[in-house]
C-alpha cells in the first residue's frame, strides 16, 4: 500500500479523470482517441472494471501523456502561466491561459502597437466566436459593414463568421481576447 493508502490502480483512476477533465475532454472523446467504447473508459476511470496494464498507453497517448503520468503521484503544476509572448505582425500576444479547459477555449492579453490602416480586404473569417475587452486605448474593430471604436471598459461578442479586422485609434491598444481554436489559429499564429 502507498504511504497515503491509495493503491497504484486508484491513482491511476484519478489521474484518468483530473487530465480528462483538466483539458476540457468528454468521455467519449478520450475513448476515441484510445480506441475503445465509451461505456468502457467510463468504467475504468469509476472503477466498475478492472485497469490492466495493456490500457496505460493508449489512454496515456489519449490524454497527451506519458504512462509514466498516469503512475506515478501528481505533482502540482505551478499554477503561474509564464508562456513566452507570440508576436503576429505588428501585434503581441500574450497566453493567458495553459489549455482550453473551457471549451478549448484561450485567453490572450494583446497589444496592437499603433494606428492601423484597416479596410474590408483585411477583414477574416473563420467558426467560432471572439469575445473582447478593451483595456487601454481605443480599438477600431471592423465588423462587416459596420466600424465600431471600443472605449476601455468596453467589451464585445460576435460571431467570427461576419468578416473581422481590429486595429488601434491614435494610440496603442491593450485587450483581453477569448478565441476558440479556430479564432486562435487566425487570429495568434496566423
Amino acid at each position: 500500500m502507498l504511504a497515503n493508502d491509495e493503491s497504484a490502480e486508484d491513482r491511476v483512476r484519478r489521474r484518468l479523470r483530473e487530465l480528462r477533465i483538466d483539458r476540457g475532454l468528454t468521455l467519449e472523446a478520450v475513448a476515441s482517441r484510445a480506441g475503445m467504447d465509451t461505456s468502457t473508459l467510463s468504467r475504468l476511470e469509476s472503477g466498475r472494471r478492472r485497469l490492466a496494464l495493456d490500457h496505460l498507453p493508449a489512454l496515456a497517448a489519449a490524454l497527451g501523456v506519458s504512462s509514466d503520468e498516469l503512475l506515478l503521484p501528481h505533482t502540482p503544476e505551478d499554477p503561474r502561466i509564464r508562456a513566452e509572448p507570440v508576436r503576429r505582425g505588428d501585434m503581441t500576444f500574450w497566453p493567458l491561459t495553459r489549455r482550453g479547459a473551457a471549451g478549448g477555449l484561450h485567453a490572450f492579453k494583446f497589444l496592437i502597437p499603433h494606428r492601423r490602416e484597416l479596410g474590408p480586404a483585411d477583414q477574416r473569417v473563420h467558426d467560432g466566436h471572439d469575445w473582447i475587452y478593451v483595456l487601454s486605448g481605443r480599438l477600431r474593430l471592423l465588423l462587416g459593414d459596420d466600424e465600431l471604436i471600443l472605449e476601455p471598459g468596453e467589451a464585445v461578442e460576435f460571431s467570427c463568421r461576419t468578416p473581422h479586422a481590429m486595429g488601434a485609434v491614435e494610440e496603442p491598444v491593450e485587450a483581453i481576447g477569448i478565441f476558440g481554436p479556430h479564432g486562435e489559429r487566425v487570429h495568434v499564429h496566423g
